[in-house]
């Protein structure tokens, strides 16, 4: 690595380059990211305060490091990790931003629950990705997203955690609020529907962990309260509640991104699509592809507890550095031909799950999810295909997914 991590001309400046607010990194970041990470695999952001990485082995070697930090409040003041932090709710969080003793504490039972539920669950499920499937037009144009990638993650998850499933619509917009606190540049109107969609969602949890202590059902809800009444889980309510609305927004917006995300690449590759009808065992690796070539999640986080080198460059404690996920999964260094969508091609392992104590809970069920979906879309619609449009992508930083996909049954 060179001494100096200025970036050289022609390559990007700052991290917010990168991401959904560039127009030229929305419509397709992966040029300038390679860009980057042959020029300068370790940047310093000045202006965001930050340091960004870029090469797989130093994101991985970092996120698997279980001596970092996550907790907004332990970075460098000013920083863009900073802001992440909501007014008013500065020691509140889920399991995403928590460190030990309070992350272990409250992730391990929430994750033996929902792991065993979603074992239990896995044939429902996938009936749950059928029914959806099922009602989907027969024949014509339709909004792909709009019939099928949004709506199967919000049933899957409101089934599992026990929500009313007649309010899915509410879910589905108080997701797309809350989700807008990991945006570290929210705007003010934005600041206001992430207060009033978080506001909803607390009002909304705390009545259904109340209703579930006085009248048990066959749901996670019941699972965690019933955990903290045995004191196998020594969860407070507030903590119960934030961590079920984080698997509610994280497993409903970024799984509808994987399924979207990944049905545009089949479809962009038919060669690919193909493989897969002829050979449905390829769809577990369809997915890993998926989330290698294109993932929902582009870029993780973690905090510097105190002096230290990184990635060959010296650190100082506080500073956030951050990990372009998206670049380290397509690092030619450990990918052959990786800017090639192939699912046929056993791969090195991606990293779009991040890694160590904070990777993604909710991995299991998004490839379950995403697995199923691919092959029912394909084996319902043969003849499946794009529909001639302009692709819209989301305007979220460091999330990659489509606002519309339209698509020829």
């Amino acid at each position: 690595m060179a001494d100096d991590p200025k970036t050289p001309p022609g390559v990007p400046q700052s991290i917010l380059e990168l991401s959904a607010f560039n127009p030229v990194a929305r419509e397709n970041p992966h040029g300038l990211l390679a860009a980057l990470q042959s020029a300068c695999p370790v940047m310093r952001d000045e202006a965001a305060k930050v340091w960004l990485l870029s090469r797989y082995r130093d994101v991985r070697e970092t996120v698997n490091d279980r001596t970092y930090v996550r907790h907004p409040l332990n970075a460098e003041p000013g920083s863009i990790s900073a802001r992440f932090v909501e007014e008013g709710r500065e020691r509140r969080a889920s399991i995403l931003f928590l460190d030990d003793p309070d992350h272990a504490r409250i992730r391990q039972p929430l994750a033996k629950a929902f792991y065993a539920r979603i074992n239990r669950m896995r044939p429902e499920i996938e009936a749950m990705v059928d029914e959806v499937i099922d009602a989907a037009p027969e024949a014509g144009v339709f909004d792909l997203m709009e019939k099928v990638a949004v709506p199967v993650p919000v049933l899957v998850i409101a089934r599992i955690l026990g929500v009313d499933e007649e309010r899915l619509a509410d879910f589905r917009q108080w997701s797309e609020d809350v989700i807008l606190g990991l945006n570290p540049v929210r705007t003010p109107a934005e600041d206001a529907r992430l207060v009033s969609g978080a506001e909803a969602l607390d009002a909304y949890f705390q009545q259904l962990i109340e209703a579930r202590r006085r009248a048990p059902q066959d749901d996670l809800v019941t699972d965690m309260v019933q955990l903290q009444a045995s004191g196998e889980a020594k969860i407070s309510d507030d903590e119960v509640r934030t961590n079920l609305e984080a698997l509610l927004v994280g497993g409903n917006l970024t799984t509808t991104d994987l399924i979207g995300n990944g049905i545009w690449l089949l479809l962009m590759h038919p060669e690919q699509a193909a493989a897969l009808r002829t050979n449905p065992d390829l769809a577990a690796q369809a997915v890993e592809e998926v989330l290698r070539y294109e993932a929902p999640v582009q870029a993780t986080s973690r905090i510097v507890p105190d002096e230290r080198t990184v990635a060959g460059c010296p650190m100082h404690k506080s500073q956030p550095v951050w990990m372009s996920l998206a670049a380290a999964n397509r690092d030619p260094e450990i990918f052959d031909a990786p800017q090639v969508f192939d699912i046929t091609k056993k791969r090195a392992s991606h990293i779009a799950f991040g890694g160590g104590p904070h990777i993604c809970i909710g991995a299991p069920l998004a490839r379950i999810e995403a697995r199923h979906a691919f092959l029912k879309l394909l084996t319902r619609y043969p003849n499946l295909r794009l529909s001639d449009q302009p692709l819209v992508w989301r305007t979220l930083p460091f999330f990659r997914g489509l606002e519309h996909l339209l698509v020829e049954a």
